[in-house]
């Protein structure tokens, strides 16, 4: 039958893995350095995978080929997360993105292992006399990199941070941080065409709390803020909403 299906350009493909886990059907590998099709059945033609291929290497395009089959995809999916169940080494891509809760440090998911969603032990309170101990609780945590559809999201206290407040801030663990899950991005040198649909999809698929905005005070920065209120408005929740102002200097200016 003809329908429409993702197409994969191998000359522009590079193998990172981040359409991997962005396809919720499992229809994408790395084969041999380079993001495959499956099967075609996998395949529902809708494209989540697009958008987080840094180079364009994915399009869709109307072909005659087998039929989208859910039976077949669940089957496939049940499969899988069967395998990975099992004790094996990590196979293909960038073992430093794969998505964990960093409570059990357990890689879910294909693609590259680095850009798995891991949840993440709770921190143990820090002794004056002992260094303090970081509070994130979640990887990955750059917005190119999230998955929507990662399971920490759910009743989840969300901070977004431009990336500069990681360095200016010398409490963040401290003050921001702790009960909260991280995302990173920066306004002003990433290309942020994406995250506004990124961010509206974690805040709409999933039942997030409350969202917290971390700006520096340079002009700038007020992107990140702009990305946060458009995910609002296009999630289309009412989600309390606050933000931080750090200046460069490392302190909170402002808070709301």
């Amino acid at each position: 039958m003809k329908r429409k299906i993702i197409t994969i350009d191998e000359r522009k493909c590079n193998g990172c893995g981040l359409c991997v886990p962005a396809c919720h059907e499992g229809a994408l590998a790395i084969v041999d350095g380079k993001a495959r099709l499956v099967k075609d059945s996998y395949c529902d033609g809708l494209g989540d995978c697009l958008g987080e291929c840094p180079q364009g290497a994915i399009t869709i395009e109307e072909r005659d080929v087998d039929a989208y089959d859910e039976a077949a995809v669940q089957k496939h999916l049940a499969e899988r997360a069967q395998a990975e169940a099992k004790p094996a080494p990590p196979a293909g891509g960038c073992p430093g993105l794969r998505a964990f809760s960093l409570a059990t440090a357990k890689p879910a998911g294909g693609g590259c292992p680095g850009h798995r969603a891991v949840s993440l032990d709770a921190p143990k309170a820090a002794g004056e006399a002992a260094p303090a101990a970081s509070a994130l609780s979640q990887w990955p945590i750059q917005l190119h990199l999230v998955s929507p559809n990662a399971p920490y999201w759910q009743d989840a206290d969300l901070l977004v941070a431009a990336d500069c407040v990681l360095a200016a801030y010398p409490r963040l663990h401290q003050d921001l941080l702790p009960g909260r899950k991280l995302i990173i991005a920066c306004p002003k040198l990433d290309d942020t065409d994406n995250y506004v649909a990124k961010l509206a999809a974690i805040l709409g698929g999933n039942s997030v709390r409350s969202l917290t905005v971390a700006r520096m005070e340079v002009p700038c920065c007020a992107g990140i803020c702009l990305i946060a209120e458009q995910a609002l408005a296009r999630a289309g929740r009412d989600i309390p909403y606050h933000t931080v102002t750090i200046g460069i200097q490392g302190d909170i200016l402002e808070r709301n």
